[in-house]
């Protein structure tokens, strides 16, 4: 029964033959009417429904037609509100939201500290570099037997510790036979050691005592061989400008414009528009450095500068892929926004061969081959 009508069976007005009361709703449906024209589809069935439920003595049927009417306007409310997001994430279509994925300041500071001893060690006395380095190499065979330990594999740690520095030692003062004398003996040793732990997953072990030997130690001994040149704090510093600036660009490029995965499946990460920015920094330090610092051509620097950007993206592409297969994040923990140390120096594990031949090629005692 609607409110605004009295409880009578007359109405003064009504017509001849009409039945009484029986024309009671048309006021309100006229009101609706009236309410309805002035308002937006959504908001027309939003007071529909309102209307009905004020409507006491309304029919069920038109109580469960107001229900589905205000269930058509919350439907239809949704999807003013997703076009709505589309329209923002079309506004927000070309631009690329920087994640850097690492504590970007502690990132710079630490890189930092590190570049000032490098420096500092490499022209004040060189030897101290090659210490500096050789420590760095001892915590990477550190951490990387202990993410081999997290897959049950045993790396013989002494071992190749201890005939790692030997070899760096030898190669700085005595050149790269004795060096390379002590990487077979090391290998011997990897392969004795192992022999108390019985025949069970000998292989297995001996196998990544013997890739460690030759991924870390081993190529640390070209840095040695670098520095060990009248010119070699020059040599192992182009060495060490190259890889920053491998790193550098290709990590700014990327979380700048990084769109096209590199290798998805082994880094999800790096991208081709990073490559291309390790490209652009190593041709530049390349081109400027080899001639200013070791009197070498520009096509020499930009020669090198291609090979290290080739080198040092092998070398992130594999240290990505061990730590894939041993399902680990980072080998440690000990360089803040970086990781461990081995995942601070992948890039240059390979690229130290890479310019230790390159640059006895070009130049010899700091003069143009």
């Amino acid at each position: 029964m609607d409110q605004d009508q009295p409880d009578s069976g007359y109405s003064p007005t009504a017509p001849s033959g009409a039945q009484p009361g029986g024309d009671r709703r048309r006021p309100a449906r006229s009101n609706r009417a009236r309410l309805d024209r002035g308002q937006p589809d959504g908001d027309r069935q939003a007071g529909k429904a309102s209307t009905d439920a004020k409507a006491g003595d309304a029919p069920a049927g038109d109580a469960s037609g107001g229900d589905a009417q205000a269930g058509d306007a919350k439907a239809d409310a949704t999807q003013r509100d997703q076009a709505a997001a589309a329209g923002a994430d079309q506004a927000q279509d070309g631009k690329r939201r920087i994640r850097t994925g690492r504590n970007l300041p502690a990132a710079i500071g630490v890189g930092l500290l590190l570049g000032g001893l490098v420096v500092l060690t490499l022209f004040t006395v060189k030897v101290t570099f090659l210490i500096l380095v050789a420590i760095m190499v001892g915590i990477a065979i550190w951490e990387f037997s202990r993410g081999l330990a997290s897959r049950n594999i045993h790396l013989p740690f002494i071992p190749i510790i201890v005939g790692g520095a030997a070899m760096m030692a030898l190669a700085y003062w005595h050149g790269e036979r004795p060096a390379l004398v002590t990487v077979a003996l090391t290998f011997a040793a990897v392969l004795a050691w192992r022999l108390g732990g019985g025949p069970q997953h000998y292989l297995r072990d001996v196998s990544a005592g013997s890739v460690a030997l030759l991924y870390l130690p081993t190529m640390a001994i070209f840095v040695s061989l670098m520095l060990a040149e009248p010119d070699g704090n020059r040599r192992a510093l182009i060495f060490v400008v190259l890889s920053v600036c491998s790193d550098t660009g290709g990590y700014f490029a990327g979380i700048l414009t990084g769109r096209h995965l590199l290798a998805p499946t082994i880094s999800p990460k790096k991208t081709w528009e990073g490559l291309a920015g390790s490209l652009a920094l190593c041709l530049a330090a390349g081109g400027i450095l080899l001639p200013e610092l070791l009197n070498g051509q520009v096509w020499q620097g930009l020669l090198l500068g291609l090979a290290a950007v080739a080198a040092a993206t092998l070398g992130d592409l594999v240290e990505s892929m061990i730590k894939r297969d041993l399902q680990i994040k980072d080998m440690g923990s000990l360089l803040p926004g970086h990781g461990g140390i081995m995942d601070r120096i992948d890039s240059y594990l390979v690229l130290a061969p890479v310019v230790w031949l390159l640059l006895s090629l070009f130049v010899s005692n700091g003069h143009a081959s």
